[in-house]
């Protein structure tokens, strides 16, 4: 029997995804009709952006889950609307890129590349760097990604703690959660990783308060989400040197308009949300194998837990 999928996002992520995704399904053993415009009525899957022309549910009476294409699931997980299963999209290409730009980024800092590559020529200054033994990082959110950084960071050495709103258990790793918790893990701060989706709750999770709680000379690092930072209390705490380094990824406005202070901070880098993109050829095996799950009886991967916190 041939299952109907419709593909619920824009224009150009269909054309990234189209091959792709009939390829897996296909690799899947599944039969499937993939397309933009199958009645609500006739469709089995929904694969989702948040961003697309889909925001009522309802019509889809047939439909057995929908699968985002998003690791964030903050633009569709309060739609009074949905009642399937919402599957967020967790694939190994996603969480690796994570990896790759928080760990990354934090060596530079801890390393103090920037002073080495940016010396005028002729410049011997031969200061050893510390030592990960010796430097403590936070990371806030221990969701899938921010466990994967965590766990990679404290493979390297750091002395690594996690912090989320709800208790998590993760194995090598210091997990903090709750009121108290938040402030013990930015007491302990020398590196600050911001990993938490963009709620109520999470909104100026940096704040004026929250900053000058940290050690003097933190470093910043959010791959995260831009809202969870007050800009101006940032800016100032980067003035006085309570925070010695931000290095931002995601931003309240996107593109970072070119007046924003952030271009021109001296202690400020600004990289435009590249520290992990959806790549069409490894999410698509993430989508297929839950249409596959489905079409087998089988539980899907990756359900959000509505009521789970962070």
């Amino acid at each position: 029997m041939t299952v109907n999928v419709l593909f619920a996002a824009t224009a150009d992520r269909w054309d990234q995804y189209a091959a792709p995704l009939r390829t897996e399904i296909a690799a899947a053993g599944v039969e499937a009709h993939l397309a933009t415009d199958i009645p609500a009525g006739e469709v089995d899957y929904i694969v989702y952006a948040p961003n697309s022309d889909v925001q009522d549910f309802t019509p889809f009476t047939r439909a057995k889950a929908v699968l985002n294409l998003w690791a964030g699931v903050e633009g569709i997980v309060g739609n009074p609307t949905l009642h399937l299963p919402l599957c967020r999209m967790v694939d190994p290409a996603l969480t690796q890129g994570m990896v790759e730009w928080v760990t990354g980024h934090v060596l530079r800092l801890h390393l103090g590349m920037d002073s080495h590559i940016g010396a005028a020529p002729g410049t011997w200054e031969p200061v050893a760097p510390p030592l990960a033994f010796d430097t403590r990082v936070t990371v806030l959110g221990l969701g899938v990604l921010g466990a994967a950084c965590a766990s990679a960071l404290a493979g390297l050495g750091f002395d690594v703690a996690g912090w989320s709103r709800s208790p998590k258990v993760i194995d090598g790793l210091t997990c903090l959660h709750g009121d108290d918790g938040l402030r013990e893990a930015l007491a302990r701060a020398d590196y600050c990783v911001l990993l938490l989706p963009s709620t109520a709750a999470t909104e100026n999770t940096l704040n004026a308060a929250t900053l000058a709680a940290m050690p003097r000379g933190a470093r910043i690092l959010n791959p995260g989400r831009g809202q969870l930072i007050d800009d101006d209390a940032l800016l100032q705490a980067l003035d006085t040197g309570q925070i010695a380094h931000a290095t931002l990824d995601v931003f309240r406005i996107e593109p970072l308009p070119t007046d924003h202070p952030y271009w021109t901070h001296p202690n400020v880098t600004v990289t435009p949300h590249v520290a992990s993109e959806t790549r069409a050829a490894y999410a698509s095996k993430t989508v297929a194998e839950n249409i596959r799950r489905g079409e087998a009886g089988m539980p899907f991967l990756h359900v959000v837990d509505r009521n789970a916190g962070y």
